[in-house]
């Protein structure tokens, strides 16, 4: 998300991070090319297990309360049920920066007003003990809900987004709802700590920031790449839709029927204080709740092979380890994972190819993956020869693909 401290920070950098952004969306038709998929036999998404959080109504989010109707709570209050918005998303964090706009007593008139209210923290991943203290305060503050909005910050930070994800779960509880909102394209992003975010202690709800506009592709387009990658982290996928830069009446509503289309799960919108009076009457609309006629989405999963590098390969591995086999996890597709695959499919009476496809996907993801504890501190080797627990996959190391949403630049 935007706001003042990405831009104080990355002030010497943001010329050459817009420069790169747009060299990597023009060229990404034929650098990235088309998805790689592992095959759905003509399968449908399925219907999702509704979870019964805030997360479930129609949200919109708060960036500056000031900013959202002069700040005037009855008139927020009255303009979210005139759109039928159930939940608001406010600010409440940025890094180790508490928020002084989200309060209990935000949380209560909000309340009293007959809406959820999800507390949200931008995060750097530098000082993560201070980022999970001033999380934690917004969650005694009241929040029903909580977001972390990790973006480029993060990209390579295992052991930060392990102590970030322990430490807010240790003062949150196991099962107080949190989704992490990140970037849409995983596959852009192979040193992004998805793994970590999503893997066991860590959010149970994803909200991917779609912004199709932003990104310059279509609001099909975004459905389909966003979905196909986000599927194998195996939480519900709540979409992250844009309202600022004008996207047009008629593209909020394609969003929302998309949106029903791709299992029903509520959208949510960036941003209140960026949306104007049509496209508050767009969101309200009852025509945008019916699915998109005729489509059905496919149910797919990313190809993983020899050669393969980044995140999902590090998701792999550590469910290759739950399944029973010996495989380090490095975040690279190599000789002895491919060994690992091909040993995990012939137990289950799988086709042998050593891929990690769709069928196979599936199979690995019915495991709790194993949690590797990149926070840990480095223990020294021991008299075996052991060599100190790494503090994050060789994949880490990895630069971004491509950035569909400029760094510091859009939600």
């Amino acid at each position: 998300m935007r706001h003042p401290r990405i831009q104080r920070r990355r002030r010497s950098l943001a010329l050459l991070g817009a420069l790169v952004a747009l060299a990597a969306l023009a060229a990404a038709p034929a650098s990235l090319g088309a998805p790689t998929t592992g095959g759905a036999g003509g399968e449908v998404e399925e219907a999702p297990v509704v979870s019964n959080t805030p997360f479930d109504r129609h949200g919109m989010w708060i960036w500056y309360l000031s900013r959202s109707e002069g700040g005037s709570v009855p008139t927020i209050i009255a303009r979210a049920k005139a759109a039928g918005i159930g939940t608001v998303y406010v600010k409440s964090g940025d890094g180790g920066d508490v928020w002084s706009q989200f309060n209990r007593q935000l949380v209560q008139r909000l309340h009293a007003g007959g809406l959820d209210v999800c507390a949200w923290q931008f995060v750097y991943g530098d000082r993560p003990a201070a980022e999970a203290q001033a999380a934690a305060i917004s969650v005694a503050r009241g929040a029903d809900c909580f977001v972390i909005d990790a973006e480029g910050d993060y990209e390579g930070k295992y052991a930060a987004a392990d102590l970030y994800m322990s430490r807010l779960r240790a003062a949150a509880g196991e099962t107080y709802p949190i989704s992490l909102a990140g970037f849409p394209y995983v596959d852009y992003h192979p040193s992004y700590p998805y793994s970590v975010f999503f893997g066991p202690g860590g959010a149970s709800f994803s909200q991917p920031q779609m912004y199709w506009k932003t990104i310059s592709t279509s609001v099909r387009a975004v459905f389909e790449h966003t979905y196909l990658y986000n599927r194998i982290w195996g939480h519900p996928i709540y979409p992250l839709g844009q309202t600022y830069e004008a996207p047009g009446n008629g593209q909020l509503k394609l969003f929302r029927r998309f949106a029903a289309s791709f299992g029903g799960l509520a959208p949510s919108w960036w941003d209140w204080q960026e949306t104007d009076n049509k496209e508050w009457a767009a969101l309200g609309a009852s025509s945008a709740l019916k699915p998109v006629t005729g489509y059905r989405p496919s149910f797919e999963h990313p190809l993983l092979k020899k050669g393969s590098k980044g995140d999902m390969v590090v998701w792999a591995q550590e469910h290759l380890i739950a399944a029973g086999q010996e495989v380090p996890v490095t975040g690279i597709f190599g000789k002895v994972t491919r060994a690992a695959v091909r040993a995990f499919q012939e137990e289950k009476g799988m086709p042998v190819d050593g891929q990690i496809g769709t069928d196979t996907w599936r199979a690995l993801l019915a495991y709790v993956p194993y949690r590797v504890r990149w926070s840990a501190a480095r223990a020294r080797a021991s008299a075996s020869g052991r060599a100190a627990p790494a503090r994050r996959p060789l994949s880490a190391s990895l630069p971004a693909k491509g950035y569909e949403i400029s760094p510091g630049s859009a939600p």
